[in-house]
C-alpha cells in the first residue's frame, strides 16, 4: 500500500504518519527514511524532536538526504513498512544538487520512490502542503514549489490513499483511513 500524507507546518502530519506506519507494519520491520540534512541548529533541533517522537515505536532509521536509488535492498527486510520523512526535504536536496534540471530532479525522485516501493510492503510518504501558501514567489523558490506540486500530483495518482492532515486530523481524498 502506498499512502501520501500531506499537511502544513505543525499540522500533525508526521505524528499521524508514524502512527499509520506502526499500524500498517504490525509485526513486520518498520523503517524511518530520514531526508533532512543538518545545516544548522534549527535542523538539528527538528531532527531531535522527530527522534523523540518516534522513540519506542520500533523504527530502524536510515539517513538518506539524497539518492534513493542508492539504497541497497540488504538495508531493508522485504515486506517491511517504510516511512519516508519527508518528500519536501528530499525534493529540495535533489533540486539544489549541482547540475540538475527540474525535469531530471523529478525523474530521479520518482525513480527512487518506485524502487523503494518495490522493496517494501507499505510505503508512507510525508510531504508539505505547498498549494495554499500564496503564489508570489520568484526564481528557484517558484521552481521548487512547482517541482513539489508535480511530485504530489504524480504520487497521488499512484497512491492507494492520499490524505491531508490539519490540526492533527486526517482527511482522506483518495482511499480510506486504514487506522
Amino acid at each position: 500500500m502506498l499512502i501520501l500524507v500531506i499537511g502544513g507546518s505543525g499540522s500533525g502530519k508526521s505524528e499521524y504518519a508514524e502512527q499509520l506506519t506502526v499500524h500498517l507494519a504490525g509485526a513486520m520491520p518498520r523503517y524511518y527514511l530520514a531526508t533532512m540534512q543538518v545545516w544548522d541548529e534549527e535542523c538539528r533541533a527538528r531532527i531531535e524532536k522527530h527522534r523523540r517522537q518516534r522513540a519506542g515505536r520500533g523504527f530502524v532509521t536510515l539517513e538518506r538526504p539524497l539518492d534513493l536509488m542508492g539504497i541497497q535492498s540488504a538495508a531493508l527486510d522485504k515486506g517491511g513498512t517504510i516511512l519516508l520523512e519527508d518528500l519536501g526535504n528530499l525534493a529540495a536536496n535533489e533540486f539544489y544538487a549541482p547540475g540538475r534540471t527540474l525535469h531530471q530532479t523529478e525523474e530521479i525522485i520518482l525513480a527512487g520512490i518506485r524502487k523503494l516501493y518495490g522493496m517494501c510492503c507499505h510505503l508512507v510518504i510525508v510531504s508539505n502542503e505547498v498549494g495554499t501558501g500564496g503564489s508570489n514567489y520568484a526564481g528557484e523558490t517558484e521552481q521548487y514549489l512547482r517541482l513539489l506540486g508535480k511530485l504530489h500530483q504524480e504520487l497521488a495518482g499512484q497512491a492507494d490513499a492520499v490524505c491531508e492532515v490539519v490540526a492533527g486530523l486526517p482527511s482522506y481524498y483518495k482511499g480510506r483511513n486504514p487506522l
